[in-house]
Formats: C-alpha cells, structure tokens, sequence
C-alpha cells in the first residue's frame, strides 16, 4: 500500500540553496529543481537567465503529510526568503528570482493564503510572495540537482544552519546523507551487503526492527537484499520518479528515513528490498532475544 503523498512548489530565489535547506525538512520525501509559471515550454537556465521567460527558479517538494504539515514546511521556508522584496534574494536580481508558493491541490490552496494571511498581520511590511497554483514546471538541467550535495563549496545565499539537526546529531556524515537525503552508497561499499550472520536489523535513526537475517539473501546487486520486512507496519512505500525512472521507495514507517527501494527480481519474481547499508544497524540474535525478555 501506498502512503499518500503531497507536492508544493516553492520559489525562494536562486534554487540550489532553497532546495539543500527544504531537502533537509523531516518529512520532505523528494525535491527537485526546476523553472516554473512560465511562458516558454521549452526552457533552458540560459533563457531563464534573462529574465525573459517568465519562469520563477522553484523547488517542487515531495512530502509526507503525516510526518509533517504544510504549515510547517511555509514556517521553515520563510526562515530563509525575504519575503519583503520583489524579484530579489541575496544577491540575486530578477523576475527569475522572485518568491513564491505555488500549491498543486486545490485543498493546500486556503492553507497557503491563511499562513500569508497571518504573516501580514505580523508585519507592517508589504508581503510581495507570489501565492498561486502551480501553472507549470519544467525540471531544472541534471547538473542543477542537488546541487550543493555534490558541490558542498558552491554559492548559496541560504543559511543552511538554520535547520535543527540535533535529533540527527549520533548520525555519520553518510548515515544523515542517505537517511535524510535519500542518497545512496556505492555498491559493494556498505557493511552489510556480504553480511548474513542471525540478528535484526534496525532504523540507524531510531532503532526500529525492520528486517531479519532470515529473510537476507545474496542478490548479487551491491547492496543487502532482503525478500520482506519484519512486518508490513514498519515500512512506508512510495512513488518515485527521480532519475527519469519510476521505483518504488521504502522508508521507515516511524522516523521517516531513506532505506532504498523495493524490486521485483528476486528468485521466480519475487520481492526485493535493496537497502542501504548506512540506514541499518545490526543486532545479533541473541542480545536482541535478551533485550526483548
């Protein structure tokens, strides 16, 4: 089964550091870049560059409504705008720059007017944030996404300190990167891909059971294989279209991290669970039969 996901589009001037800071939102699912509420439909960064094509650089952001609301996500996307001023962000200048949220259902729509409401009535300062439904988006040119995960070093007018990492803070660099960012280790690389002693394996994040050891098989694919979850409650699946492909992925149920994404080659067809080995840890059979007692 599915989990119902949602989509809001936000523009916030130059769209690699708005898309690095709302990636990092628990609950955010996916981003991507793109050019949005445009009139070429065909657009290119070097068009939009100009000014001319109307498009407004925007983040479309995935996310899972249970683990986070819509009021929540405008919270942590005004930390980061001025929402004062028009066709400007940092240093950027341009119509291609302007702020913006852009819902893609109708029912989002009052719950972006109400919080655009509400900060007008913060403030004697005039609003000047685009809110509309999405018109368009076309994606941003693969070298735009994720931009600053490749390019740690890359200009960014975003504070991307303002996120509260601290329930992250017994993570590794590569355990936050695949379980908060929905990246992926290399294959062969991860500890427990040529692994198969008796135990459970659980959420890096929060310790949740996941998988057993009886249920691990070699796959031969890189990565732990596993042909079904410890129980159907502790995963959630989704739709995913990144890459220009379309998978499923499979995140924890509770905390929301990345895991990987579920196949169907196994033997005769079957499932196959393809995780990451940074989003586990393993427990040996018999201290995990001891705790339980």
């Amino acid at each position: 089964m599915f989990e119902k996901q949602w989509v809001i589009y936000l523009a916030g001037g130059c769209f690699w550091g708005v898309e690095a800071f709302i990636s990092r939102l628990k609950g955010v699912n996916s981003t991507e870049v793109g050019y949005a509420n445009g009139r070429d439909l065909a657009p290119t960064y070097e068009k939009v560059c100009t000014g001319k094509t109307g498009h407004a650089e925007t983040v479309k952001a995935t996310y899972n409504p249970k683990i986070i609301t819509l009021e929540e996500i405008l919270e942590n996307f005004f930390k980061i705008i001025d929402p004062y001023t028009k066709n400007r962000q940092g240093a950027d200048i341009g119509t291609q720059y302007r702020t913006g949220i852009y819902w893609q259902e109708e029912s989002q729509k009052h719950i972006v007017l109400d919080f655009l409401k509400n900060k007008q009535k913060e403030s004697p300062k005039r609003i000047a944030v685009e809110a509309r439904a999405i018109g368009n988006f076309y994606p941003a040119e693969s070298y735009h996404q994720k931009y600053l995960e490749r390019n740690p070093q890359g200009y960014c007018h975003v504070d991307l300190n303002l996120i509260d990492d601290e329930e992250f803070g017994h993570l590794t660099k590569e355990e936050y990167e695949i379980t908060q960012l929905s990246m992926t280790e290399p294959p062969f690389s991860g500890k427990y891909d040529d692994f198969f002693e008796d135990g459970v394996y659980v959420d890096v994040v929060d310790g949740e059971v996941l998988f057993s050891s009886e249920d691990k098989f070699d796959s031969g694919c890189g990565w732990p294989a596993f042909s079904k979850p410890i129980s159907d409650d502790v995963i959630a699946k989704h739709r995913d279209f990144s890459h220009g492909t379309t998978r499923i992925e499979v995140r924890s149920a509770k905390a929301n991290s990345h895991l990987g994404h579920l196949f169907h080659d196994g033997p005769g067809g079957s499932p196959r669970y393809c995780i990451n080995s940074n989003a586990l840890r393993f427990i040996p059979k018999d201290k995990y039969l001891k705790n339980k007692k």
